[in-house]
């Protein structure tokens, strides 16, 4: 299930606690510290104008991952970015993470499109937009991760 994150739970992760009611994954992080502090900033910058902007992946009350809204929606468009714990991988709760928040964007008159972009080499990564109607639309190169191969799916 997908949970939406608050400042509140930004900041206990990046002290190492989990928000109220959830619990860590105990044998791996769900992000390093840099990338929690650069979700946060974010999440911050985009919940000014755009909520929700990020959510928890969680598991049985264990927050397993993150997704998010990693640049400014415009025109209808969102662009999702999303990771899960290592030792949690395989387990399909990224695909129905995505695909809960496919749900919540076709509720949301604001958003007609969701994109990601996915690593050319990240075959898992491209198996949960498949398996969640995303279809492929296109590839570029990004100046910190290379070939990514960038994939849509409609919202309305």
């Amino acid at each position: 299930m997908i949970i939406e994150l608050t400042t509140h739970d930004f900041n206990a992760l990046l002290k190492g606690f989990a928000p109220v009611n959830t619990r860590l994954v105990s044998d791996s992080a769900i992000a390093p510290p840099e990338v929690l502090e650069m979700l946060a900033r974010i999440a911050a910058e985009i919940g000014a104008e755009f909520m929700p902007s990020a959510w928890m992946i969680v598991e049985e009350s264990e927050i397993v991952g993150l997704c998010s809204i990693i640049r400014a929606p415009q025109n209808g468009e969102i662009h999702i970015g999303y990771g899960v714990a290592p030792s949690r991988q395989g387990r399909g709760s990224v695909t129905r993470a995505i695909g809960e928040l496919l749900e919540w964007a076709r509720q949301d008159p604001r958003v007609t499109l969701v994109s990601a972009d996915t690593a050319v080499e990240n075959i898992a990564s491209q198996r949960v937009l498949e398996r969640n109607g995303f279809f492929r639309a296109g590839e570029r190169i990004d100046p910190d991760d290379g070939p990514v191969i960038c994939w849509q799916a409609s919202a309305v």
